[in-house]
């Protein structure tokens, strides 16, 4: 498979995506009576989702169809100003932000589809298949979202969000299209990582709020220890995984990448969001320790399920390592609800969990 490098261009429109992950990390912290309100749980799956998908959405055209040309130029830069409109209006207050919110989003999806026309004009037989499948769907997951402007109350995002969903969806109807053109599995990974790398600058940033907050106390200092080393285990696991462990000549549709990454980024925003809210004790320690570890095994679960098709054979994780560290996480789980553990105990054995998964499997 020929080598495909990630362009400037693509570096700077994943920048205006690091505001729009922030925003929606942000939901998370929205805590009430020890507990984060469904509400806010669900504000935050709403948000998260168009982000990701706008931003594979542009990712994929360019894995496949992309060359450094005016025209397309041009087009990512206009899709940055819808990308702006869309971040610009991220919040929980979804009525007041609605039409900028649409606007932006529809706006950038637009341009991907339009660009799959325009590519659609000088690509092989096979690729044109491909091109105009993905365009033509992707309009029609546009024009249903379109019809949303008619209504109000929740029959608006219901309408929205379905439009969304169908933008999504199709491409998983219509693998034998994609398969005709399969995705440079280098390329994507690469794509795919510096995105984890945003996701891990808000477990940065978190760290950084707590030492706003510190008194420089043993436990405060215990804390930041475990985070910072934390972090550091998560980013060892995931990318020494994507650099020496995983096969980037595997030539397929890539939807094990593309759909299992968004439960990697989910759950990265979760975690980032915990170490504040560990820090502050916000929360019921009963709902403290489900949201924490909840957000630990879907990254574990999403990582395994993501690598493991493209790990090398002898290097895939068997069974009974699955079985294994669902146990410690669940026996890290039933100690701290028989034994009240201070906050720093807690993140320092999600510390020990990371340590243990990047020995493993880095």
């Amino acid at each position: 498979m020929a080598e495909k490098k990630v362009t400037w261009l693509e570096l700077f429109y994943d920048l205006l995506f690091v505001a729009a992950v922030s925003k929606a990390t942000h939901v998370l912290l929205h805590a009430e009576h020890g507990i984060i309100p469904m509400e806010y749980l669900f504000k935050f799956i709403l948000i998260f989702v168009p982000i990701w998908w706008g931003w594979v959405g542009q990712t994929l055209f360019i894995n496949r169809f992309g060359q450094d040309t005016f025209i397309q130029r041009i087009l990512i830069i206009l899709q940055l100003f819808f990308v702006l409109i869309m971040t610009a209006s991220l919040s929980p207050d979804f009525d007041q932000y609605y039409i900028p919110f649409f606007i932006g989003y529809i706006g950038s999806r637009a341009l991907t589809a339009i660009q799959y026309f325009w590519a659609h004009r000088a690509k092989a037989a096979h690729q044109q298949v491909t091109a105009s499948y993905l365009g033509k769907h992707f309009l029609f997951g546009i024009l249903i979202s379109t019809f949303s402007l008619f209504f109000d109350s929740w029959i608006r995002y219901a309408i929205l969000y379905l439009g969304i969903a169908v933008d999504i969806v199709l491409p998983l109807i219509g693998r034998r299209h994609l398969v005709k053109t399969p995705i440079n599995t280098h390329h994507l990974f690469e794509r795919f990582a510096l995105f984890t790398l945003i996701l891990l600058g808000e477990s940065v940033i978190s760290i950084l709020a707590v030492l706003q907050f510190n008194n420089w106390e043993m436990s405060s200092v215990l804390f930041i220890v475990f985070t910072a080393l934390l972090v550091i285990a998560m980013w060892w696991q995931y990318f020494d995984n994507i650099e020496t462990k995983v096969s980037k000549d595997i030539q397929t549709a890539g939807q094990t990448i593309i759909y299992g990454h968004l439960f990697v980024y989910l759950s990265l925003s979760m975690i980032a969001a915990s170490i504040q809210l560990l820090y502050l004790e916000q929360l019921d320690y009963s709902f403290m320790l489900i949201f924490v570890f909840g957000s630990v095994l879907l990254y574990f679960l999403s990582t395994s399920l993501v690598f493991h098709r493209y790990r090398h054979k002898h290097l895939r994780l068997k069974p009974y390592h699955w079985a294994v560290f669902v146990g410690i996480i669940a026996c890290f789980i039933t100690f701290d609800l028989i034994y009240h553990v201070p906050s720093y105990a807690i993140v320092g054995e999600i510390m020990v969990f990371f340590v243990a998964y990047a020995k493993l499997t880095a």
